[in-house]
């Protein structure tokens, strides 16, 4: 078990419906990270957030796959984000956590963003994952699954939570209230990493990644509007320190959610 866990953080620009430049343009990013545990990446991270599932899914064995496995293989480092897989007949807004031994553990997004039409074309996933990694416990979401806080619940004692996002600048105030609430609430770390730029919807999309710590306080220092990558280190003592002070979460609803 490691008492801190370091985040690297990638907000970056995504080439419309484009995996191979998008997995260039992440690969230069990567590589100019060294010694972290954990690097992120945005939602649909090779394509932008497209209804086009058929232009550009792949599979669970297709060829992003094994560029992340050997990219977190290379850097010792565990890698997430979500993208566009097919899988029995059906699309999934796919977040995938790839460790450096190759394990992947996945998670389907929830709650598809029905204002777009994602419900139409991507199939929603019915299970809530928590899982450990290096002793963590990590929960990871994404984007409109940051509006339902039931979802988020921390009822698992989750040391941190994960939302990859393409959240676009209209209502990008709502991201940076809901991201400090789901902090505060669950007693967790939680690390929001959003893209820039504008996609083929001609929506633009304006960052705000973040980090915050148990007490809803910002750790990071990621620029407005621009690619950026930030180094975060978070600290299990931290967690502890509050939880036991505060004792907050003793005081929680508990609830039977119905996928």
């Amino acid at each position: 078990m490691s008492n801190s866990l370091t985040v690297a953080i990638i907000q970056t620009n995504l080439i419309w419906e484009n995996p191979k430049a998008n997995r260039n343009n992440i690969e230069d990013k990567v590589n100019t990270i060294k010694n972290v545990d954990l690097i992120i990446l945005p939602e649909m991270f090779t394509s932008g957030f497209t209804m086009n599932a058929a232009t550009v899914a792949e599979t669970m064995d297709g060829e992003t796959i094994s560029w992340l496995k050997q990219l977190a293989k290379k850097q010792r480092a565990a890698i997430t984000g979500s993208l566009v897989i097919s899988e029995n007949g059906n699309y999934f807004n796919r977040l995938v956590f790839v460790e450096p031994s190759g394990n992947i553990i996945h998670y389907d997004k929830r709650h598809t963003f029905t204002l777009a039409g994602e419900h139409k074309v991507y199939t929603a996933g019915k299970e809530k994952v928590v899982f450990n990694y290096k002793g963590w416990k990590i929960c990871p979401l994404i984007c409109y699954d940051l509006r339902f806080p039931v979802w988020a619940r921390n009822t698992e004692n989750y040391d941190l939570l994960i939302y990859v996002a393409n959240w676009p600048k209209v209502r990008v105030s709502a991201w940076d209230a809901l991201l400090k609430a789901r902090a505060i609430e669950n007693m967790s770390y939680c690390i929001g990493v959003n893209r820039v730029g504008l996609d083929g919807n001609n929506y633009e999309y304006t960052g705000h990644s973040a980090a915050y710590n148990v007490l809803g306080h910002r750790m990071d220092t990621l620029p407005i509007q621009e690619e950026a990558v930030e180094i975060i280190i978070l600290e299990m003592d931290h967690i502890k320190t509050y939880r036991e002070k505060l004792g907050f979460l003793k005081d929680r609803d508990y609830f039977n959610l119905e996928a």
